[in-house]
């Protein structure tokens, strides 16, 4: 397991081989992750604790998807989407492709934009 410090939290890779990868995301309350899509990457996630804030933009429409603990949501490759913990701290697991690093960041409260 490896622990990864993040502006927004903290995030634990539990798992990570050449089919799969597993992440524990730690949300603090009042952070976003960036606005981001995946080129590769496909992942599900599955809300532990707390109200996670799902942004998505379809066809230049953004929608907001509130799930609770017990929720889950599947992301495809080319989905912009961003996670935000408005109201509580969120804990959610994410079981993906093994494309760590295949994020496109669109938006960032935190200067971490791609060009």
């Amino acid at each position: 397991m490896k622990r990864v410090d993040k502006p927004w939290g903290h995030e634990v890779i539990w798992a990570n081989s050449d089919r799969i990868a597993g992440k524990i995301l730690n949300i603090k309350k009042g952070h976003r992750l960036s606005l981001q899509y995946h080129k590769k990457k496909e992942e599900a996630i599955y809300v532990m604790a707390g109200k996670l804030t799902l942004v998505t933009i379809k066809n230049e429409k953004e929608e907001e998807i509130v799930l609770e603990a017990g929720a889950s949501h599947h992301i495809y490759p080319g989905d912009i989407h961003r996670f935000e913990a408005n109201e509580e701290d969120v804990v959610l697991v994410e079981v993906s492709t093994p494309e760590l690093y295949d994020v496109v960041r669109i938006e960032d409260d935190y200067k971490r934009v791609d060009k």
